[in-house]
């Protein structure tokens, strides 16, 4: 019987990375034989108090704890087979943990990452610990690793620099027991929705002029889910706190979802994750024409494709008028995932990083 040791950032659940790349497969892995563990930097109490603003002695001190629970770690994964690495072992300081684990206890690691994390992405919420993050550690990692998992194409092509073991492993939706319902899309309000965390919310500033402009004419609500407040002003704005319980239920209130991105790096490494979630539950995305985002939306299909301002407008007009458009479109949009982005379609290439 294989066994994985999980060395993760964040408490179990409480992160999408972590609950749509790995957390979806633990139970499909247990009846495969596997055994694992889970061993998250941060405890519940430091995720609490994570993006609090102050709290600087408290966040120090549960730093500290996750770099004494990671030393812990590495005594304790003596006798597992692989070591599963979701980002990076400790987010602080140099890879010293993951050239242990690869180098001092030759274990196979298995890296696993999701967004372009070598690049830095500093905001006024990590600028202090922006410093000594030590981004240039994902090559690193990517070198010492038995194989690595990457979220898209663009990922795939940064670590193959540093190994030849590369495979894509998209993010995926579990369409069975998570997002298992489809937006009855007939009747009802018209909800235009963005879901997303604080870090993400600005990439909504190009969209509210537009949303501005609809609202002098067309009757919809624009409803944010996030984890605080929007700061811009509009009169069909509805803000909705994120909640993991009612989570399916608050986007089942879309029937139009949108995620608009700037074109750069950082963007490019992003997963769609926004526009998987809408389309698996029968609501047609509009995206930006950035990374991944192009393969996963087929414009005029199962959603569109938005490249200016002029057609994020025109399109958001047309369907706000033609409900007919976005019960089609939606069929569409959850066929797709099923196929190609569901936690069914992607079950053998995700338990296939540990076999030998």
């Amino acid at each position: 019987m294989k066994k994985i040791y999980f060395l993760v950032p964040y408490p179990f659940g409480e992160a999408p990375s972590q609950r749509f790349r790995y957390e979806q497969y633990l139970d499909i892995l247990k009846k495969r034989g596997y055994q694992y563990h889970l061993s998250s930097f941060l405890d519940m109490s430091a995720w609490n108090v994570l993006y609090k603003p102050g709290h600087y002695l408290p966040k120090v001190l549960k730093i500290m704890a996750g770099f004494i629970r990671r030393t812990a770690d590495l005594f304790r994964m003596s006798d597992y087979d692989f070591v599963f690495i979701h980002r990076e072992a400790a987010p602080l300081g140099p890879p010293i943990f993951e050239w242990i684990i690869a180098k001092v206890l030759g274990k196979k690691i298995i890296y696993d990452f999701d967004d372009a994390i070598w690049l830095p992405n500093t905001s006024s919420n990590n600028r202090i610990a922006a410093g000594i993050k030590f981004h240039g550690k994902v090559a690193n990692l990517c070198r010492w690793s038995y194989r690595v998992s990457c979220g898209n194409d663009y990922l795939a092509d940064y670590a193959r620099q540093y190994n030849t073991a590369v495979i894509v492993n998209p993010t995926t939706i579990d369409t069975l027991h998570l997002h298992n319902r489809v937006k009855d899309q007939h009747n009802g309000h018209m909800t235009i929705g963005w879901t997303g965390t604080h870090s993400t919310i600005t990439y909504l500033d190009e969209i509210v002029p537009i949303l501005q402009k609809l609202e002098k004419t067309l009757n919809f609500t624009f409803t944010v889910i996030s984890n605080s407040p929007p700061e811009f002003e509009l009169k069909s704005l509805k803000y909705v706190p994120w909640n993991k319980t009612t989570e399916i239920d608050d986007l089942l209130e879309f029937n139009i979802g949108i995620m608009p991105l700037r074109d750069d790096k950082w963007a490019k490494g992003k997963c769609g994750f926004k526009a998987l979630q809408y389309m698996s539950l029968g609501i047609p995305a509009l995206v930006s024409p950035v990374g991944v985002n192009t393969l996963i939306v087929d414009d005029g299909v199962n959603g569109m494709i938005c490249h200016t301002a002029a057609e994020w407008e025109q399109s958001l007009r047309s369907l706000i008028s033609n409900r007919a458009l976005i019960i089609e479109m939606g069929k569409e949009a959850r066929k797709k995932v099923e196929v190609k982005y569901s936690v069914q379609s992607n079950c053998e290439n995700f338990v296939g990083f540990f076999q030998s």
